[in-house]
């Protein structure tokens, strides 16, 4: 089920960049940026009235504080996507985007970085890693 939820993110990534891509072209950069965070705040909380209404005192208890930068660098991903989509086109810009996310999570998982639980370096992991960013800058050629 994992890995169905995980092809639909990939999915609405992709389609999320282009909207946001093609909104940016009639407003601006902070202007759409706006758009997307604002309309996400309005989702969330639609569906927070409609599921568990946890409270949000609870953000109090996260611990380090700066786990809750999140929405921070959500504005900064969307700011990028839209960037790299407008200059490159979406196919690349997802590609090249992917591969930053594989690598960037692989050295945040043997690292052990915020919370995650250290893992062992694998070769293998190292080598299809390589062998994906090697078709990306072949891909793009």
């Amino acid at each position: 089920m994992g890995f169905i939820i995980a092809l639909i993110s990939g999915v609405l990534m992709s389609v999320q960049g282009v909207f946001n891509t093609q909104v940016t072209k009639g407003t601006s950069m902070w202007v759409s940026n706006s758009w997307v965070q604002i309309s996400a705040f309005i989702v969330c909380i639609g569906a927070w009235l409609f599921t568990d209404r946890k409270s949000f005192m609870g953000l109090l208890n996260v611990s380090p504080k700066y786990m809750l930068l999140g929405g921070v660098i959500g504005a900064f991903i969307t700011y990028t996507v839209i960037k790299s989509m407008a200059m490159m086109g979406p196919a690349k810009a997802v590609m090249i985007i992917v591969i930053s996310q594989i690598v960037s999570a692989y050295l945040i998982e043997l690292i052990g970085m915020f919370g995650v639980e250290k893992s062992d370096f694998q070769w293998q992991k190292f080598v299809w890693a390589a062998v994906a960013t090697v078709g990306v800058f072949m891909f793009s050629k």
